[in-house]
């Protein structure tokens, strides 16, 4: 009998591993797979699920929209793309002075964002950090400083370079030959790894002395996952621009890129675009999202949570776990041996779904609503998994 696993290796393209469960609905924090078996979802689709699975708030936003209009295209403007730019203007503190860009992806925000750097100036240099990851496509992936995912498409985009995490490589990195400066205020994919104190306020200094764009890639940090609307305003800075996605309509694909101050207006008529960006059915599904965040007070949820789990995961005393990073709900669980693959699949097979990010990092990134019940349990199963592991 061909089973779903032989199908999927049949059709689908091999630039995946195979995927290990065929999941089939969601409710809330819980996911099912075609077997009938639970899991508790720590992964949020990869940060993505802001709002758990089938909430209904997203559910009706996007059954409303559909029933009226999916599909418009750039040439026209809809009612939920003004209110959803508007929006993103708002919370993001970029205010009447900023613009939104709209896109159907965290990298197709990047790209949008590199064609921004382009502008600045005429210059060319683009510099991004070691061990970043910004995305798959060319533009994206030339930012992303991970050789193991460029080597097979180089060359890529030209005047990009990469340069340490550290203050002391930004200041001889950044000067009037830069236009931009693009970062992740945390390393998600490196496994939810913060910057250096201090850094991001050095970056916005040498960066307005030098006229180089301070570009931010808030796609997996940002929409109130680290305890703010966007990881950068826990450092009191603003940004000439802002890259997200991810979370940002609860699983609906969206991208956008929000510029600030004199960013605003480096793009022309006819410089960038996007058939489906900013289409009345992801920006309603975003509006709907972003707002019950707001309504429900899941950003001070998501501080009390990560506080929990940061106590949590301290109380299981495993000699495993090394240090926790991060902050909010996107927390890396630093191990001491490499065995983080054997504890996501221990997990998994307990009925958690968790994340190794490398072979020393665990990511959990569950969805904002998560509360005392889901932390409970898994702090049970997690503690179990690690047993397993070690």
């Amino acid at each position: 009998m061909t089973t779903w696993n032989d199908r999927f290796a049949q059709a689908m393209m091999g630039s995946a591993p195979p995927p290990s469960r065929q999941l089939v609905r969601g409710e809330g924090c819980y996911v099912w797979d075609s077997e009938g078996t639970r899991y508790l979802d720590f992964l949020a689709g990869i940060a993505v699920n802001a709002l758990g699975h089938a909430h209904p708030v997203l559910v009706e936003a996007v059954s409303r929209q559909v029933a009226t209009l999916a599909h418009v295209s750039n040439y026209f403007a809809t009612p939920s793309q003004i209110e959803l730019a508007e929006r993103l203007r708002r919370i993001s503190g970029a205010g009447e002075a900023g613009r939104v860009f709209f896109g159907n992806s965290g990298a197709e925000a990047i790209e949008a964002a590199i064609k921004l750097a382009r502008l600045n100036k005429g210059r060319t240099r683009i510099v991004a950090l070691h061990n970043a990851f910004h995305g798959r496509t060319m533009g994206s992936l030339s930012l992303t400083g991970k050789p193991a995912l460029r080597e097979a498409f180089e060359p890529l985009l030209p005047g990009v370079e990469h340069i340490d995490s550290t203050i002391a490589a930004l200041e001889a990195a950044i000067d009037d030959t830069v236009a931009a400066l693009v970062v992740e205020p945390i390393k998600g994919e490196a496994g939810v790894v913060e910057l250096p104190e201090g850094y991001l306020q050095a970056a916005r200094e040498l960066t307005a002395q030098h006229g180089v764009l301070l570009i931010l890639d808030e796609i997996q940090t940002g929409v109130g996952r680290t305890g703010e609307w966007f990881s950068f305003m826990r450092s009191g800075i603003q940004p000439d621009a802002i890259a997200v996605a991810k979370g940002i309509a609860g699983g609906v694909p969206i991208g956008a890129l929000v510029t600030f101050g004199w960013a605003s207006e480096l793009f022309q008529r006819g410089q960038h675009g996007s058939t489906f960006g900013g289409n009345p059915l992801a920006t309603a599904a975003a509006n709907a999202v972003l707002g019950e965040i707001e309504r429900a007070g899941l950003i001070q949820n998501a501080v009390v949570r990560g506080q929990q789990l940061r106590s949590a995961l301290a109380a299981m005393n495993s000699p495993l776990i090394a240090e926790v990073r991060g902050a909010g709900l996107l927390l890396g669980v630093g191990l001491s041996a490499p065995v983080a693959q054997r504890v996501s699949d221990a997990a998994l097979e307990l009925g958690l779904i968790v994340n190794a990010a490398n072979d020393t990092s665990i990511r959990l990134a569950p969805p904002l609503i998560v509360g005392d019940d889901e932390i409970a349990e898994f702090t049970t199963l997690f503690s179990k998994a690690l047993e397993g592991a070690a």
